[in-house]
């Protein structure tokens, strides 16, 4: 026997060495092909009134041909160099109208075909939805009639989309957008005399900078994006468009609540070859609806000067928008530490306020402790203020009374501990068509949705009532065990009637209209269907288990259909995970997610490999917490082995998997974990690593929640970059990386260089780069010879090992 499975493991390593040389696209099983490609379950859009829904088509996976059209990629933008848009979107292919009342399904007629739709927005008064459709050269708008089921396009100048839609509703029959100016047949062209050699300088004053791709990279670029990025403000009210103000470069455009004004941030030269577009100077005015400029607010400098570190910021005025409760005021903050975070000072922002015209000194609102991170406006008495720090993973809501300025604060907790998560406030349009928070009890209680609703028992969403006095949560409503079930939507916060969104493991999401006063009286108003009946009879629990230090981990164990451990004994396994940093302990021995969950599963999922015998952990926790006195990434490998070691430990006590036949994977920072958990240990027998980071040198200005720079600590980035010790990767290493990668850190880079390393080291290692693949991969072919590639990978060294 044992002189068997040798021949048997030698055949399958000489077949895939053989395949090596092979460059067609192949395909995995059928069983996971049909996984893969089995049509999406619809979106569903529903109006407030739960009279109409729209239902939507989507087709995720493209051929690769599709992703190979030409793009530009510059100021960290993907531009479809034909038509003014952006080249990279999932588009709807089809819609239908449901009346919820009668049960009745329509056709929407008029529809351009084939329909590559977006941007769907629906009207104030919702009898019109709006929504872009792109085609080869052009982009239109189209708007549907709810009640005539048809749709009509309704512009004459192609729209630009390149920073966003753009789309805003003024009213229910005018709409404001973004033209554009001349046919992108006329880009300019790349001249083969440059203008002359491409120069940056420094002189002296500090710059840190994510590492970020496609950036600006020569005056020919400078050209090309100023060509695409211009656009005309257009007006479209009943078909008739008219140009607003002059063109430009638009960043954003927000009307005050009055539609009176408009909020505009524009991009002005010079163009940044650090930053992407977001970052490039601007300036942000009020002007009046025909464009002409009330009040500058601010001249923004490019971001290029922003200090490292987490919760610095430029030291500018941030964050302009309307106030929803009031006819025409302006918000925006302002650090009073410089930008420094690290400064010691009582308050580190303030925010302020200015009323139409515009004319007089801005008023102080508040102060707040943390960095502000926004506004959700009420009434003249009520706001609530949000702040906290990311560094800290710390985050602090205030009620606010605009009447009197007093600021006093609600609740302050971790931002990693989800079982003290109050939830969002749920969200009523006032006057002005604006949505303001609802209160209930005679202005006392505000109603709180919490779609997650975390607990020791796995997430069970609830609504609750949140006392303004006592600054008590009291649950409502709860989602049953069994079931995974979340309110969508409020329809009458009142009478409490919500809109759900229900399922299970063997049931698919529809949703429900349900009286929280007349509980048992739920109205389903869809019944999709089950996209992966292949599925049924697949065993899915969420597992809890102990690593050694005592922090509690939890993972989705998937076990193949008919699986008996008594009779098949223990299986092959792949664990599947992406590690979270933490302050604390008992934030990361939270349990996360749900056992009664239905699994939906997408290109980028673990779960296919249940279909092929593997015994498959899934979101397999891998916490990294901060040790007392040190920060999280200080004993980053350490505590990496010891979440496996457990992992493995707990499959193997199950009696499901077998220790001797592990690999682990991930996509990105899972990745990154992968490579490490191979450089550093022996506990796997393979490893499937997607698109990660291997060089942590490459990322000197900080990586994911890490903020020290690398010459701060130097000998941190070498000792987490598996680069470092690739002549320790001795386990083989299957590389996958799309070769259009457009992930801040991701270079592709990153895998060319350690596939480069192991190989001349001695080690086994593959590397498939996937033609015209960003950072999350969609190309269908791309897709299916991605599973073959990680399917034949276990095969070889996983299940046929000894």
């Amino acid at each position: 026997m044992k002189k068997l499975s040798t021949y048997i493991f030698l055949l399958l390593a000489s077949t895939y060495v053989h395949a090596q040389d092979e460059t067609g696209y192949r395909t995995p099983p059928k069983a996971m092909s049909d996984l893969l490609l089995a049509k999406p379950t619809p979106t569903a859009g529903i109006d407030s009134k739960a009279e109409w829904m729209l239902l939507s088509e989507r087709n995720p996976y493209p051929s690769v041909e599709e992703l190979a059209r030409p793009e530009v990629r510059i100021a960290g933008l993907r531009i479809n160099p034909n038509n003014y848009s952006l080249s990279r979107q999932t588009f709807v292919n089809n819609f239908t109208l449901k009346n919820i009342k009668t049960g009745k399904t329509f056709p929407i007629t008029g529809l351009p075909a084939p329909l590559f739709a977006g941007g769907v927005s629906w009207s104030p008064d919702e009898h019109k939805i709006i929504f872009t459709q792109t085609n080869a050269k052009t982009v239109d708008l189209y708007m549907i009639d709810v009640l005539t089921h048809k749709a009509t396009k309704i512009n004459k100048h192609s729209l630009n989309t390149i920073l966003g839609t753009g789309i805003t509703w003024v009213d229910n029959n005018t709409v404001l957008y973004r033209a554009a100016l001349k046919p992108a047949a006329l880009a300019p062209a790349k001249p083969l005399m440059p203008k002359g050699p491409t120069i940056q300088q420094s002189l002296g004053k500090a710059a840190p900078s994510p590492t970020y791709e496609d950036l600006i990279k020569s005056p020919h670029d400078e050209s090309l994006f100023e060509f695409y990025a211009t656009s005309q403000l257009t007006r479209n009210k009943g078909g008739v468009e008219t140009p607003i103000g002059k063109p430009t470069i638009y960043s954003s455009i927000t009307v005050s609540p009055d539609k009176q004004f408009m909020l505009m941030r524009t991009i002005r030269k010079p163009f940044s070859y650090l930053v992407t577009v977001g970052g490039f100077p601007s300036t942000v005015a009020i002007t009046d609806m025909t464009g002409k400029v009330a009040k500058v607010m601010a001249t923004l400098p490019s971001s290029e000067g922003t200090p490292s570190g987490a919760d610095n910021t430029q030291n500018v005025p941030r964050g302009f928008d309307w106030r929803d409760d009031e006819p025409a005021t302006i918000t925006w903050s302002q650090p009073l530490d410089s930008g420094v975070i690290k400064k010691k000072m009582d308050f580190h922002d303030a925010v302020y306020s200015l009323n139409s015209p515009f004319k007089g000194e801005p008023k102080e609102l508040f102060k707040t402790p943390y960095r502000f991170r926004g506004i959700t406006w009420g009434t003249p008495t009520l706001a609530l203020v949000s702040d906290g720090l990311r560094s800290k993973q710390t985050n602090r809501t205030s009620v606010f009374n605009p009447s009197t300025g007093k600021l006093e604060t609600l609740i302050e907790r971790s931002t990693t501990d989800s079982y003290n998560n109050p939830g969002t406030p749920v969200l009523v349009k006032n006057k002005y068509g604006r949505s303001v928070i609802h209160t209930t009890d005679g202005g006392t209680k505000l109603l709180m949705n919490n779609t997650v609703g975390a607990s020791k028992a796995g997430d069970l969403p609830f609504l609750a009532k949140f006392d303004l006095s006592t600054k008590k949560n009291d649950i409502i409503w709860r989602a049953s065990e069994g079931h995974y079930e979340m309110v969508v939507d409020v329809l009458d916060p009142d009478k409490l009637i919500v809109l759900t969104r229900r399922e299970s493991q063997t049931e698919v999401p529809n949703y429900f209209i349900k009286d929280l006063k007349a509980p048992g009286n739920d109205k389903q108003i869809t019944s999709f269907a089950n996209p992966y009946p292949q599925m049924e009879g697949v065993s899915v629990q969420k597992i809890f288990y102990k690593r050694k230090d005592g922090v509690d981990l939890t993972g989705d164990l998937y076990l193949p259909k008919g699986y008996n451990k008594e009779k098949d004994g223990p299986l092959p396994v792949l664990i599947w995970a992406y590690p979270r940093e933490y302050d604390s302990a008992a934030d990361a021995a939270q349990t996360r997610g749900s056992k009664d969950r239905f699994t939906t599963i997408g290109g980028g999922s673990p779960v296919f490999f249940v279909m092929a015998g593997y015994a498959v952990l899934n979101n397999a926790e891998m916490p990294i917490v901060a040790k007392e006195g040190k920060r999280p990434n200080d004993s980053f490998v350490e505590q990496l082995e010891l979440n496996a070691e457990a992992a493995i430990g707990k499959l193997s006590d199950m009696g499901v998997g077998d220790k001797n036949r592990m690999a682990v994977g991930g996509h990105s920072y899972g990745a990154f974990m992968t490579a490490n958990l191979l450089a550093h240990t022996k506990l796997f027998k393979a490893g499937l690593a997607e698109s990660g980071a291997y060089n942590r040198t490459l990322t000197p200005f900080g990586f994911q929640n890490e903020d020290r720079t690398y010459w701060q600590e130097p000998k941190l980035y070498f000792d987490m970059s598996p680069f470092s010790y690739a002549d320790k990767i001795k386990t083989p290493l299957l590389l996958i990386h799309g070769d259009a990668d457009d992930n801040s850190g991701t270079f592709p880079i990153n895998s060319e260089r350690l596939f480069a390393a192991v190989k001349g080291l001695g080690g086994t290692v593959r590397f498939v780069y996937l033609p015209y693949e960003a950072h999350g991969y969609r190309g269908k072919e791309n897709l299916l010879h991605k599973l073959w590639e990680q399917l034949t990978w276990m095969d070889t060294y996983v299940k046929g090992a000894k």
